[in-house]
C-alpha cells in the first residue's frame, strides 16, 4: 500500500498536488488562527501557506519515505509561523515574563524534586494565581509554540528565537538535533499528564482549542494557559541545551 502511494506521488505533476492539498493549507491555517491576536487575517496564513505548498510540490521526493502531506504539512506550517514572526508586536515584558515563569519552574523543580504546581509557581513569582493565569494566557498569544520553539530565548536580544540544533544543518549539527528531539520527547513523556494530554490534542490529533475544551470540560482561554504552562516547563527541563 506504501509503495503504491509512493509512486502515485511521484507521478503527480506539480500542478495536481497543489489542487488536491489546497484544503490543507486552509485546515492548518484555521487551527493555527486560534492561537494568534485578532490582528493576524487569515488570507495572510493562507496566502504563505500555499507559497509553501506549490514549493513542497515541486520539491517532494516520494522515494524518501513520507507522505506529500506530512511532508507539505511541516514546509506550510513553518511558513505560516514565519509570516507572523515578521510583524514583532509582542511585548517585552511578555518575553521576560516567559524568562522568570520558566527560571521559577526550574528553581521549583530543583528543590522540591518533584514537578512544580501552579499555585507553587505563582508563589515563587511573588503572584497570585490569577495574575499567573494572566502571564500564561499571554505567553498563549504572544507565540505559536511549536516544539522547535520551547528551548530559552537568547538574552541579548528578547524575542529573539534560539536556533534550534540542527536549523543550520550540517552533519555534527543534524545529530545534535537528533539529540536534542530525543531529549525533547523524554521531557515530554515526563510532563503532568493533563498537560501531555493537551499537547497531543493539539499537535498529534490537530485538535482546536475549543474542540480540547470540550473534551476535558473546561474553557478555551484554560486551555491557552495547560499548552503555555507545559511549553515553559519544557523551556525549563531543557535549559541544558542552552549553555551546549
Amino acid at each position: 500500500m506504501r509503495h503504491t502511494l509512493y509512486a502515485e506521488a511521484s507521478r503527480c505533476t506539480t500542478s495536481e498536488l497543489v489542487t488536491r492539498h489546497s484544503e490543507l493549507v486552509k485546515r492548518i491555517a484555521y487551527h493555527l488562527l486560534c492561537r494568534l491576536p485578532p490582528t493576524i487575517q487569515i488570507e495572510d496564513l493562507v496566502q504563505a501557506g500555499m507559497v509553501a505548498l506549490i514549493e513542497a510540490a515541486q520539491k517532494f521526493d516520494a522515494g524518501k519515505g513520507a507522505s506529500f502531506e506530512t511532508y507539505a504539512g511541516i514546509r506550510i506550517r513553518g511558513a505560516m509561523i514565519d509570516e507572523v514572526r515578521k510583524g514583532d508586536w509582542t511585548p517585552r515584558s511578555v518575553h521576560r515574563n516567559a524568562r522568570a515563569i520558566s527560571e521559577a519552574i526550574q528553581l521549583l523543580e530543583n528543590r522540591l524534586g518533584r514537578e512544580a504546581r501552579e499555585s507553587e509557581i505563582a508563589a515563587e513569582l511573588g503572584v497570585d494565581l490569577a495574575s499567573y493565569h494572566t502571564m500564561l494566557q499571554d505567553q498563549a498569544f504572544a507565540k505559536l509554540q511549536s516544539f522547535e520553539e520551547l528551548l530559552p530565548e537568547a538574552e541579548e536580544d528578547e524575542g529573539d528565537e534560539f536556533d534550534l540544533p540542527g536549523s543550520h544543518a550540517g552533519p555534527q549539527q543534524q545529530i545534535e538535533r537528533e539529540h536534542f528531539i530525543a531529549a525533547l520527547g523524554s521531557a515530554i513523556g515526563q510532563l503532568p499528564q493533563r498537560e501531555q494530554l493537551v499537547l497531543s490534542l493539539y499537535y498529534d490529533e490537530e485538535l482546536n482549542l475549543k474542540e480540547i475544551a470540550a473534551v476535558l470540560g473546561v474553557t478555551e482561554s484554560r486551555i491557552s494557559q495547560i499548552i503555555s504552562q507545559a511549553a515553559l516547563r519544557l523551556r525549563a527541563r531543557l535549559s541544558s541545551w542552552r549553555s551546549s
